[in-house]
């Protein structure tokens, strides 16, 4: 006799129904949708390459709904989002922030959203993580940085002691992936500022190159600012609208998402 089980699969709208001679039918719960929340960007190189990153997540999800909101600046915003019929009545939901560090969106913003939608979960930002730092490695590679080279990181900055930790972390990743110092600097909101450390070291190295990692998102606002200090290297954002999305973002916005729906 054939020992081989029969499986039929419905959409996963009406869940999951699975049929075997054994089991009979067993009627398995959706898995909850993936909701991938950004800052914002007024800037549309920035969007586009946002919206490349969260589209290579829902194909690699095929058993799983993605969405993409807000918090500032565009829309869907992800507070009336959740709430806007887009995700079907009682369906659970995990919001993933494309941030890079722990702070007011990721830890405030996100958190008053979920808690307006019962069964809605907030899971880690992006960063930090030794996956972003291989991607940082890259950019940096692809603007001319030569190894032993001193680098400076970019960050956005925070009023938040756990952001400013996390962009410290971040710093120590990065100098372990390059094996040469990392110093994080901020454009705003906190200390040591970007234009301060630059002229402080090409003060103290004259003769050096001013090299800068730029730990952003994408293109945007803040990505410009850091341009405009005219480093001698400057590596681009995690993710180029001219290229796909790096597999290591992709898989860090699964890992997260997994992690918050095991939890």
């Amino acid at each position: 006799m054939s020992t081989t089980t029969l499986t039929r699969t419905v959409h996963r709208s009406a869940g999951t129904v699975e049929h075997s001679a054994w089991m009979g039918w067993m009627e398995t719960i959706p898995s909850p949708d993936l909701v991938a929340v950004s800052h914002g960007t007024d800037d549309p190189a920035g969007r586009t390459a946002v919206r490349a990153l969260v589209d290579v997540v829902d194909l690699a999800l095929a058993e799983t709904a993605v969405h993409g909101a807000f918090v500032d600046v565009q829309d869907p915003r992800v507070d009336p989002y959740l709430h806007s019929g887009a995700l079907a009545p009682g369906q659970k939901a995990a919001l993933v922030p494309l941030l890079l560090s722990a702070g007011t969106h990721a830890s405030g913003d996100l958190a008053a959203a979920a808690g307006g939608r019962p069964g809605t979960k907030v899971a880690a930002p992006l960063g930090p993580d030794a996956s972003l730092a291989a991607v940082l490695h890259r950019r940096l590679v692809e603007a001319g940085w030569i190894p032993g080279e001193a680098v400076v990181l970019a960050c956005a900055g925070s009023t938040d002691p756990r952001g400013i930790a996390d962009c410290q972390t971040m710093a120590q990743l990065l100098a372990g992936r390059l094996q040469v110092p990392v110093t994080p600097a901020f454009i705003s909101a906190a200390e040591p500022r970007l234009p301060d450390v630059l002229d402080a070291a090409r003060t103290l190295n004259p003769g050096r190159r001013t090299v800068v990692s730029s730990y952003l998102l994408a293109p945007g606002y803040f990505a410009d600012l850091v341009a405009r200090c005219r480093p001698d290297v400057l590596g681009a954002p995690l993710l180029d609208p001219s290229q796909t999305p790096p597999r290591e973002l992709v898989d860090t916005v699964i890992e997260r998402y997994r992690r918050c729906v095991d939890r």
